[in-house]
């Protein structure tokens, strides 16, 4: 079995030249003492790419591996390509609706990485019925539904699998958060390609008032938001038998 992989990760970094040196020490902290980190969306605070560029400033003299996707407020200003081109050019993969292979020392770290979107979990699921409006937005979940199963199936091979989102697949790390809004922080139909291809670990963001832990069947998911977290990075080890908190 290859040696235990160590990972980094954190969601709902929001930067903005308010909190630009805050992140950077976070950043420095964890590089060089873990093998990959993973982003899990709302990169920015409004989608500027100015507020893209703080980060490319932060990520960009780091050694560590980089992968991440975009969050809903990645999305706002309708800059995402900008901000993913200005990323990409810093040395941080994101990962839309697609997914990548990590080698690190002979292992081989597999991460399908999309954003995932609104649609509800049970007793409060939006249904393919009615306005076309309504219909598009439970379309746009069923492509987020299927890059997910596309890229678990893409890396089923590798040694460690990742599911890294936005969206939450479960209510089980929304507890904390209000229930008339959990149909807008994330779907259950995100769970299925879970169920069906058991990564390792999911780990998702967005939900800032959710809880920290939870499953969808054996697999373990984390909500790794900054605000749950309260501080930097969730680092754990992944070790093909557990997800643990590293040391």
């Amino acid at each position: 079995m290859p040696r235990p992989i160590r990972v980094a990760a954190a969601g709902d970094v929001h930067c903005s030249e308010e909190n630009q040196a805050e992140l950077g020490a976070a950043f420095r902290k964890v590089d060089g003492t873990v093998d990959v980190v993973l982003l899990a969306g709302d990169l920015t605070t409004y989608g500027e790419r100015g507020q893209a560029e703080l980060l490319a400033d932060i990520c960009r003299p780091l050694d560590v591996p980089m992968h991440a996707v975009l969050g809903n407020h990645d999305w706002h200003c309708d800059q995402a390509r900008e901000i993913v081109k200005v990323l990409e050019e810093a040395g941080v993969h994101v990962l839309e609706r697609s997914w990548a292979v990590q080698e690190i020392e002979g292992a081989t770290v597999g991460i399908a990485g999309t954003k995932g979107f609104v649609g509800g979990f049970p007793d409060s699921q939006l249904p393919d019925f009615g306005e076309p409006l309504l219909r598009q937005i439970y379309a746009e979940t069923t492509a987020e539904v299927d890059a997910l199963a596309a890229g678990l199936e893409a890396v089923s091979e590798c040694d460690y699998r990742v599911a890294l989102l936005h969206y939450s697949p479960t209510t089980a790390t929304l507890g904390g958060e209000p229930r008339g809004i959990w149909p807008f922080l994330g779907s259950d139909r995100l769970a299925a390609p879970i169920l069906e291809h058991h990564p390792d670990v999911v780990l998702h963001g967005h939900t800032h008032a959710g809880s920290f832990e939870g499953f969808v069947g054996p697999v373990p998911v984390f909500n790794v938001a900054l605000p749950v977290l309260s501080r930097g990075f969730f680092v754990f080890e992944l070790d093909g038998a557990s997800v643990r908190a590293a040391a």
